[in-house]
């Protein structure tokens, strides 16, 4: 992750407007500080934006790309926690800043990621004196619990066919992922998911092709959801 020099300042005020429209409620002086205080990012695809028990310097803004916030276990294994697209903050980042702590997750650009960085004290600020930007916080904190709690639901009592069968119906019809990347997103391991998809391929409910699943039959893959409940 590395800085980049302001192209044109109109043009990042634009965007972040454009993102995030709470900020158009600060006086133009505000708004000017904002933006000359935080910093331009530019992470490629793959890298790591944050990671576990390192400090956090700043409240990230996603203006392009999306990141993914996953948790990893001493075996290697790691489950999603959740996603971050543009217009949206890293809720972890802001857990830290107010709790002054370190990360306990990592964050990892999905695809090639551009956001602008708030530092602590303007974060700080922002909350105490903007009441937009405060309640974009903690309307972000709810959300995120919930798909937590809803996570945990998932993992603690519901089967993983279950599970891949609702990732499937809700990413498709075509979803580009390896079943690695499956494998994580449910916190489960390569092997059974690959072994799964075979099944449902068996079944003629999806078709398996290299970095590809194309979902055939979804209704099929729904039903196994509700037998399943």
């Amino acid at each position: 992750m590395h800085a980049i020099a302001l192209p044109d300042k109109d043009a990042t005020r634009t965007k972040l407007l454009e993102r995030f429209p709470l900020f158009a409620q600060l006086p133009p002086a505000r708004l000017a500080r904002v933006l000359a205080e935080s910093q331009l990012l530019r992470v490629p695809a793959g890298s790591a934006i944050f990671d576990a028990d390192q400090p956090c310097r700043g409240f990230p803004l996603v203006l392009e790309g999306a990141v993914r916030v996953v948790m990893n276990a001493p075996s290697g294994r790691e489950i999603l926690l959740y996603r971050v697209d543009p217009g949206q903050g890293c809720i972890l980042s802001g857990g830290c800043l107010l709790g002054h702590s370190d990360y306990a997750a990592r964050g990892i650009a999905e695809e090639d990621v551009t956001l602008l960085s708030l530092p602590p004290a303007e974060f700080q600020s922002l909350l105490l004196e903007h009441e937009p930007f405060r309640g974009f916080v903690f309307g972000m904190y709810g959300e995120r619990l919930a798909e937590v709690m809803t996570l945990v639901e998932e993992v603690a009592f519901r089967r993983l066919d279950e599970r891949l069968a609702q990732l499937l119906v809700h990413r498709g019809p075509v979803i580009e992922a390896t079943h690695q990347k499956l494998a994580d997103e449910l916190g489960s391991v390569r092997e059974i998911v690959s072994r799964l998809l075979r099944s449902f391929e068996q079944r003629g409910w999806v078709k398996l092709e290299r970095e590809r699943v194309t979902v055939l039959d979804p209704k099929a893959l729904a039903a196994l959801q509700v037998k399943a409940a």
